[in-house]
């Protein structure tokens, strides 16, 4: 692991932008790389190796924070990337995976103003691992977790197998079923569920809604 992480702000919003900087500041093993108001700015001063992770709202006056942030991926692999948005819900994170060349953390803008969970999201943005606002996904997972009930049996049971942390091939082995059949199973309860992100969250989301629904049923 590195000892300092050069970060990059990609931030329209200026005081919201000084506010991060601020954060950032004299944060041991962070330094400040760029501080840029726009895409078009950023595209010129954010050359690949001259920073570790960018943080880039996802919506910006002169361009798409998303696409940006896809551009400068694929020019550095070895960038991170932590998204922010304005938004309290989950819906410009689902769009913006497609455009990901591997795994974005992703934070509201009101859960960055808490300096340990922005500095998390950096560190895993960092690694290349995947940081996702956790208010915003309890908020995903509650409203999915009262739609458990409405399975069948056959697709709670595959469900308490992936909350086992099973893959769909041991799942596909545990039932004496194909895998092709657990993938059918599992798109039925995403739908049933309302989880409409990629497939790796909708998993982890699942997974949540599951265990929020049985440790209720327990705890009656």
């Amino acid at each position: 692991m590195r000892s300092t992480i050069r970060v990059s702000l990609v931030e329209d919003e200026l005081m919201f932008r000084r506010m991060l900087e601020q954060l950032l500041h004299g944060r041991p093993g962070l330094s400040l790389a760029h501080s840029v108001g726009g895409a078009q700015e950023a595209a010129l001063v954010i050359t690949p190796g001259s920073t570790d992770v960018v943080v880039v709202d996802v919506a910006l006056e002169d361009g798409d924070g998303v696409a940006l942030a896809a551009r400068l991926q694929r020019s550095d692999p070895d960038l991170g990337v932590l998204l922010l948005s304005a938004q309290d819900s989950l819906s410009a994170f689902m769009l913006a995976q497609d455009a990901a060349p591997k795994p974005w953390s992703y934070l509201s803008k009101r859960s960055s103003f808490a300096i340990t969970t922005l500095v998390r999201a950096i560190t895993a943005a960092d690694r290349g691992e995947q940081v996702i606002d956790p208010y915003l996904v309890g908020r995903s997972a509650a409203r999915s977790d009262s739609q458990v009930s409405r399975l069948t049996p056959a697709q709670f049971r595959v469900l308490s197998l992936v909350a086992q942390g099973l893959t769909n091939e041991a799942i596909a082995e545990e039932l004496g079923v194909v895998v092709r059949s657990v993938e059918n199973h599992l798109l039925v309860i995403y739908r049933v569920l309302g989880l409409v992100v990629d497939g790796r969250n909708r998993r982890v989301l699942a997974t949540l809604a599951f265990l929020r629904q049985t440790s209720r049923v327990a705890g009656r």
